[in-house]
């Protein structure tokens, strides 16, 4: 088998391009998400706080000295408050979708009610009368 029926072969199996997707759909997901803390989410927030801007809140432990040409060394805290609620609300959608889907699985795989059995045919109904009148004698 040559190199390039074996990689056909690889990516033609299902789970490769149901990966591909996912990550391609995840990436999209992220962006989406990122979006909605960044522009609706953290106004609201820091409005909230006193106009408080989360992604620029740091620690400075050394600052800027243009004259000795020494950049800022700060800790971005606010980078990672942002980061932390951004996490949060992916992981809310994605427990609300996981909840549903599984939801939509259980309706799906409960057993529907047994149907009634069909009436007896008339010559099942003409051996359950025989049977019937023999058991009385």
């Amino acid at each position: 088998m040559s190199i390039a029926s074996e990689f056909r072969e690889f990516i033609a199996r299902g789970n490769v391009i149901d990966l591909a997707v996912g990550v391609i759909i995840g990436g999209a997901f992220g962006k989406i998400v990122t979006s909605l803390v960044d522009q609706i989410i953290m106004p609201p927030v820091g409005l909230l706080t006193g106009g408080v801007d989360f992604s620029q809140m740091k620690i400075v432990l050394r600052a800027a000295d243009p004259v000795a040409k020494v950049t800022e060394t700060a800790i971005g805290y606010g980078a990672f408050l942002n980061t932390l609620i951004q996490f949060l609300i992916i992981a809310m959608v994605i427990f609300s979708i996981v909840k549903g889907v599984n939801s939509l699985r259980r309706k799906s795989e409960e057993p529907a009610a047994p149907a009634a059995p069909p009436p007896p045919t008339p010559s099942e109904a003409l051996l359950g009368e025989i049977r019937d009148l023999l058991k009385t004698r």
